[in-house]
């Protein structure tokens, strides 16, 4: 039986940290991950044997590069997509994570978004963004419901 593909998909840092504590899923899925390239980031190509693609790393606290850097991995991300062609496309957020769900929701994937667990109060851009056409929108504090109503409570991916 052919496994379902599932990109796994986030920011470098503490979302890729907490999109790390997904990994027991990963032998399930035919699975991909895409995070931002970086000299000091988690390497998931030497923890895991499967495909790990990069995007530019670019935050918004970079006004000056920031629209151009999303703007390439928005090329990118379509890049990603057409080679990957997922089912699902499951993250744990920040900007990298933006223009692939959206791609991905255009194209046919359902997007399932885990709310990072450092927002106990306040919504993420991003998350503020897919949590519109999210298929499955997850947050890990209980108090998150109130901004996010539709939302699904799980507790914490630690």
């Amino acid at each position: 039986m052919k496994k379902k593909r599932v990109l796994f998909i986030a920011s470098t840092g503490g979302h890729l940290a907490e999109l790390m504590q997904l990994s027991p899923m990963f032998s399930k899925y035919d699975t991909y991950i895409i995070t931002e390239k970086m000299k000091n980031n988690i390497s998931p190509k030497e923890l895991f044997h499967f495909p790990v693609y990069y995007l530019i790393y670019g935050t918004k606290d970079h006004p000056l590069t920031f629209p151009f850097k999303l703007l390439a991995n928005c090329f990118k991300s379509l890049y990603y997509f057409i080679k990957i062609r997922p089912k699902y496309i499951i993250t744990t957020g920040a900007h990298t994570a933006g223009p692939m769900c959206c791609i991905g929701k255009l194209l046919g994937s359902k997007i399932i978004f885990i709310e990072t667990f450092a927002n106990i109060y306040t919504k993420t851009v991003t998350g503020s963004i897919v949590y519109h056409f999210a298929d499955l929108f997850l947050v890990q504090w209980e108090s998150m419901l109130k901004l996010y109503p539709k939302a699904v409570y799980k507790g914490w991916i630690y």
